[in-house]
């Protein structure tokens, strides 16, 4: 599948060179004048990687890079800077709140097609790194224990969690958004049909087309609408609630 860029640039002959040259280079393009626009097309196409320029108008730059950054379904996705801007300080500036790179106009093509390879190479390699051990799992027909460690990228860091730490995965269009015990949420490009076949079945239960819980983590359970019922995560962890074909399983396991 071909990898999707994201373009912010407020300077419209800039913005259709961009788009030109890496249409010819097979990615998918997707694109904005303004920082606001641009965010808001970050959250509802998730790109692999975004390409914005600093000076621009309703957001800038920084702006655009720190709202993408206190989303978890965007914090992730690298991010380079093309801009005018030359001095240090801005420079420090940009990778301070994350930037992945910093390119200056007028851009060479070369650079600029090899940044974007060697983010989008790691960017990858960290994802398949992150799924390769559930992937191995649904291959073999087996499951996780309830204390065994996955390998995830939590905020850019890649870390350990147990399985028992998932409170619950949420289905979002073509991704799934697991939320974990100190509420951090990941974005996953994988189905609940996936997490139904890895995660143990003693700890864990679809209760809608859309919701997998924590069974540990039920506090109460109500009927609700027309024959739903409505589950209580403790914690504050949320509400959720359950289609009536799923309620005589969570009644059997609990």
């Amino acid at each position: 599948m071909d990898k999707t860029i994201l373009l912010i640039e407020d300077d419209p002959d800039i913005l259709k060179n961009l788009e030109i040259l890496l249409l010819q280079e097979n990615y998918r393009v997707i694109s904005s004048v303004n920082g606001l626009d641009g965010v808001t097309l970050a959250k509802e196409n998730i790109p692999d990687l975004i390409i914005c320029d600093i000076l621009m108008p309703k957001m800038n730059g920084y702006e655009v890079l720190q709202a993408l950054s206190l989303d978890p379904s965007t914090d992730t996705i690298p991010f380079l800077f093309l801009t005018a801007k030359t001095e240090i300080k801005d420079f420090r500036k940009g990778m301070g709140l994350g930037a992945d790179d910093y390119l200056i106009k007028p851009y060479d093509i070369d650079d600029l097609l090899n940044a974007i390879s060697i983010r989008l190479n790691k960017y990858y390699k960290i994802k398949g790194d992150q799924l390769k051990q559930l992937d191995q799992k649904v291959n073999s027909n087996t499951q996780l224990s309830k204390n065994e460690r996955i390998f995830l990228t939590i905020n850019n860091t890649p870390q350990f969690i147990k399985t028992k730490s998932i409170i619950y995965i949420i289905a979002e269009r073509q991704y799934t958004n697991m939320i974990i015990k100190d509420r951090t949420q990941i974005l996953f490009r994988r189905s609940l049909s996936y997490w139904e076949k890895v995660l143990p079945e003693s700890l864990f239960l679809r209760i809608h087309r859309s919701t997998i819980i924590n069974l540990d983590y039920i506090s109460k359970v109500e009927k609700w609408f027309q024959n739903s019922y409505k589950v209580y995560l403790a914690n504050d962890f949320g509400q959720f609630i359950m289609s009536k074909r799923f309620a005589s399983k969570l009644k059997s396991r609990l």
